[in-house]
């Protein structure tokens, strides 16, 4: 079930994919059956106006592949025991693997090009916007990832050794990471870890890093489709079912890292993500 439109009075923002219908096995006249997942799938892209259609911006559609990525990770799993099928005990560092690796699809040329197209006259995207596109992806990426690195560690450093009451404050903590993760130092008065809900409100408590984590994982998946060449449309075929048999097929069943491995043959590496940042 898809909610694409916005509805500010009834609806709050952001977007998301929760498990509607779980798969698991069911009794039924005698016969023991598969019930087959269902997933729902919310985001708030403008509604259409005045009989013109809704028309996505780019990150509407990032959004929409974000999403679908955890919704095939629900719908296409092959564990028949609820607790463990979908993205049911997947460690919160890995669940976002799927939804990740769709969005690097927004930017792939047959990809982008079958959809990006002017609603009337059916022109397709000119080739100079989305050159532009491409650059964007790299526009301060490396201010970005130590941003995100800045974050990660500082909540790290917080939860497991900071000690209350010993030779440093919790602003010390930070200053003193800033130094390697930030290109200009705090000010003396900057009081951003009052406002860093995330990490003793949200829900992210020692778990930040999971987001610079899990662009690993989705960065270093999408590189086998990279490497098998994107053009390549039987090779892509391929590895796309190996992809679907093992990410998107074991759910919980499995640590993230055996399941990664079952789909690559090893460990992740870093270096895919920093040639999408444009760093490598």
């Amino acid at each position: 079930f898809l909610d694409p439109y916005s509805r500010p009075a009834e609806k709050r923002g952001g977007a998301w994919m929760d498990d509607c219908i779980c798969r698991r096995k069911i009794k039924e006249n005698g016969t023991i059956k598969n019930r087959l997942p269902v997933a729902y799938m919310v985001c708030n892209q403008t509604p259409p106006i005045d009989g013109k259609p809704s028309l996505m911006a780019f990150e509407d559609v990032q959004t929409l592949f974000h999403e679908f990525g955890h919704g095939l990770q629900h719908m296409l799993t092959k564990i028949d025991y609820p607790q463990a099928a979908g993205i049911n005990n997947i460690e919160w560092d890995a669940v976002e693997l799927p939804s990740q690796f769709m969005e690097n699809w927004c930017y792939d040329r047959a990809t982008l090009f079958g959809m990006a197209k002017h609603y009337e006259t059916g022109e397709t995207l000119p080739e100079h916007y989305y050159q532009k596109l491409l650059a964007t992806r790299h526009y301060q990426s490396g201010l970005s990832t130590l941003r995100q690195l800045h974050f990660g560690l500082l909540d790290i450093e917080l939860h497991h050794r900071y000690q209350p009451g010993g030779k440093e404050t919790p602003k010390q903590v930070r200053d003193r990471i800033a130094k390697t993760t930030m290109v200009i130092p705090p000010l003396p008065e900057d009081a951003f870890l009052c406002s860093f809900g995330h990490i003793f409100s949200g829900g992210y408590a020692a778990g930040y890093y999971s987001y610079h984590w899990a662009e690993v994982l989705s960065a270093d998946a999408f590189s086998a489709f990279e490497e098998v060449g994107l053009e390549n449309e039987e090779a892509i075929i391929k590895t796309g079912r190996r992809f679907r048999n093992t990410v998107l097929a074991l759910g919980g069943s499995l640590s993230p890292m055996e399941v990664f491995k079952s789909f690559r043959d090893r460990e992740p590496k870093t270096e895919p993500l920093l040639r999408h940042k444009g760093l490598a």
